[in-house]
């Protein structure tokens, strides 16, 4: 059984997580007060996070995403941004994360004047304060609101950033009506530009959503993706019959970024021992494993792991294989990709293997 103490010493892959939905709890007091914010429920750092995480873990998305009206309110000037990228990348180091694709809506931080390309430059200096003699590299996804009208817009800002440290493009938010063909001519701006794509789709929705993501928008990964279990049945013989888009998504080897603690907050899943992540594991798709927003469901991705361990007996073996998955799924050049995987991923393991 894996212990928390060594998979924090795992080097490992994160590659959903959100920006606003991860400030720490102290930060985000500070902050509240430099903006006159007056919405905290409580200016104690423990109390806060304590309330946030409650909040947030009420069965619906929806309800979910109320939480961040608090940080959002906050992240409104270049130095609060820059700070709370530099305070993100300085904690995914600390937890032993050597790369990550960190995601934000740059038109939820626009509310004081600032402007699209300004937000998206303050997060990737934080990222760049922050990564700075540390172990990890943080890259950003330029995440558009599915319930809003400027996805194109947001296209055409990460797609000017790409050389800067963004690598791709997502939509984000409630999900059901809202689909994300809804959102098609962005998506083929990226394509066009011969970009990256991820998707929220198979969180709060179902297969529906999921096909759309893949068929009519390109994704090339699924942000959660967990409903896919619906085109799986169970045949006579007990065994696992996969349906033609499940089979799809196995086949293409088509990431899921499954955020466990996250999925039962939001009512995606029941519990993290009934959690779609051990039969998709099985059954051998690509699962990794994510934060989805740390602060909301008061999780490191170390804990995540932690979790998962207790509830199916993961090893080492499969800490490694699921971090494999994500860095292969990553949204960086190839060359730096496989860098990470020779030259410190396999190598760490293989230190880990020895030590035990």
């Amino acid at each position: 059984m894996l212990t928390i103490e060594t998979i924090r010493r795992a080097p490992k892959v994160l590659l959903h997580d959100h920006l606003d939905g991860g400030l720490r709890p102290a930060t985000l007091v500070e902050l509240a007060r430099d903006a006159g914010y007056h919405g905290l429920p409580t200016e104690d750092p423990g109390e806060l996070a304590e309330i946030i995480r409650r909040g947030a873990d009420r069965k619906s998305l929806e309800l979910y995403l109320e939480t961040f009206a608090h940080t959002v309110a906050v992240m409104q000037t270049r130095d609060a941004i820059v700070r709370v990228a530099a305070e993100c990348a300085e904690d995914l180091a600390a937890d032993g994360i050597v790369y990550a694709e960190v995601r934000h809506a740059p038109e939820l931080s626009t509310e004081r004047g600032m402007s699209l390309d300004e937000v998206v430059e303050a997060i990737l200096e934080g990222f760049r304060r922050g990564s700075e003699g540390r172990a990890i590299t943080v890259r950003f996804i330029a995440t558009a609101m599915r319930t809003a009208a400027r996805s194109l817009e947001i296209a055409r800002l990460a797609v000017r950033h790409r050389d800067e440290g963004v690598v791709g493009f997502d939509i984000a938010g409630a999900e059901a009506g809202f689909p994300p063909s809804r959102h098609l001519d962005a998506f083929q701006l990226i394509q066009h530009e011969n970009f990256h794509i991820t998707i929220h789709a198979g969180e709060s929705f179902g297969l529906p959503s999921i096909w759309e993501a893949l068929q009519w928008c390109g994704a090339e990964r699924l942000g959660h993706g967990v409903r896919i279990v619906d085109d799986i049945s169970t045949g006579p013989d007990g065994q696992p019959v996969l349906g033609r888009l499940a089979a799809y998504v196995r086949d293409r080897r088509v990431p899921l970024e499954m955020c466990p603690s996250s999925n039962v907050h939001t009512g995606a899943a029941a519990s993290i021992e009934t959690h779609p992540f051990e039969l998709l594991r099985r059954l051998r798709f690509r699962v990794t494993v994510n934060t989805d927003n740390r602060l909301m469901s008061g999780v490191t991705l170390s804990s995540e792991f932690a979790l998962l361990a207790g509830a199916f007996g993961l090893d080492l073996d499969d800490l490694e294989w699921l971090t494999l998955n994500a860095m292969k799924s990553a949204f960086c050049h190839f060359d730096e990709r496989l860098a990470l995987i020779n030259g410190a991923i396999k190598p760490a393991y293989a230190r880990l293997r020895y030590a035990l």
